[in-house]
């Protein structure tokens, strides 16, 4: 897989893998720990290098397993993890952003992830009660004391974004993008262009979505995030199935997956974004990878863009208390 470089010459793979579902929001896991463990060790054989987990992802836990499992090849990956939430009894109880917090996390996610230095470190979300200068002026400080090496926000806006920059160099924003998910593109895109931050796209396959495998049918398991999304009832999903069809149809004409289509789209958005489609099985981190050998013409690009702008899209992307997180 060729490599992509995000802000500040940060290298990573073209395609990350975003760690979060081995631990939480997507139902029971049908593997055990050991097969985590293998499925992350087999992504960088398939040239995946790039590795996104969190604090708050679990909590703790994923951390941990993508610690245990990169620990003997940490020197050839590169790590991210988050701070921002405030963590109480095993529960994410509110944000908290505040300079002795964010070190504390720091000091555990080295631990967690067994290593003595995370590669990109992310505010989760924007916290309105600790000014963002703030943050990055206590992020800049880790990464003079060699405990960070990147600096990154989190579904934050153009305003913040600026901000944050001017304290210390932003690397990357992480915000949800994709076919149907098209938030940053009116004022985030152009930020990002301007002061040359890279972009992670987060839920770039729309949770599952975009690959055709949920249909208005589909019954979701016991903890599974998206029965509680208003974008996943099953009247929205009927609605929306008009975007999945046409990608579809367009991968059967490649010789393609409609969740490859729908990575090669956002691949060819810009040089600088990295897409972490998630997943707990080598053979969807595979069939993810080959996205980068997916070429679309000027012509597929475009009429996919204007399909999804006429299609629109049925339904949030979270509750409306959710909501409130992004974008601020």
């Amino acid at each position: 897989m060729h490599r992509r470089t995000l802000g500040q010459g940060f290298e990573v793979s073209a395609v990350g893998l975003g760690c979060m579902g081995m631990s939480q929001s997507y139902g029971p896991n049908p593997g055990s720990r050991d097969d985590m463990i293998a499925v992350l060790r087999s992504a960088l054989d398939l040239g995946v290098t790039f590795f996104d987990t969190a604090e708050v992802y679990g909590p703790y836990v994923n951390e941990e397993l993508v610690g245990e499992a990169l620990e003997p090849i940490r020197n050839q990956v590169q790590l991210a993890t988050k701070f921002g939430w405030r963590i109480e009894d095993g529960k994410s109880v509110g944000l908290d952003s505040r300079p002795e917090q964010i070190r504390r996390v720091a000091d555990a996610s080295l631990k967690a992830l067994r290593t003595d230095v995370i590669d990109l470190f992310y505010q989760h979300r924007v916290d309105p009660d600790v000014p963002i200068e703030d943050v990055a002026g206590t992020v800049g400080e880790l990464v003079r004391e060699g405990k960070v090496r990147h600096f990154g926000l989190s579904e934050a806006s153009a305003q913040t974004i600026r901000r944050a920059h001017a304290v210390h160099p932003v690397t990357a924003l992480q915000s949800e993008y994709s076919l149907w998910t098209r938030d940053p593109e009116a004022e985030v895109l152009p930020t990002l262009a301007e002061l040359g931050i890279g972009f992670v796209p987060f839920s770039p396959l729309g949770k599952g979505f975009l690959t055709g495998t949920v249909d208005p049918a589909t019954n979701f398991a016991d903890g599974d995030i998206r029965a509680t999304l208003p974008r996943f009832t099953e009247e929205n999903r009927a609605a929306n199935t008009e975007l999945v069809d046409h990608v579809a149809e367009l991968a059967r004409r490649k010789d393609a997956t409609p969740g490859q289509i729908a990575l090669a789209w956002l691949l060819a958005q810009q040089s600088w974004i990295v897409p972490i489609p998630g997943t707990r099985r080598t053979s969807r981190i595979e069939e993810n990878a080959g996205a980068t050998q997916v070429p679309l013409s000027a012509d597929e690009l475009s009429d996919l863009d204007t399909l999804a702008q006429r299609i629109g899209v049925h339904g949030a992307r979270y509750s409306e208390t959710h909501m409130r997180y992004v974008n601020r």
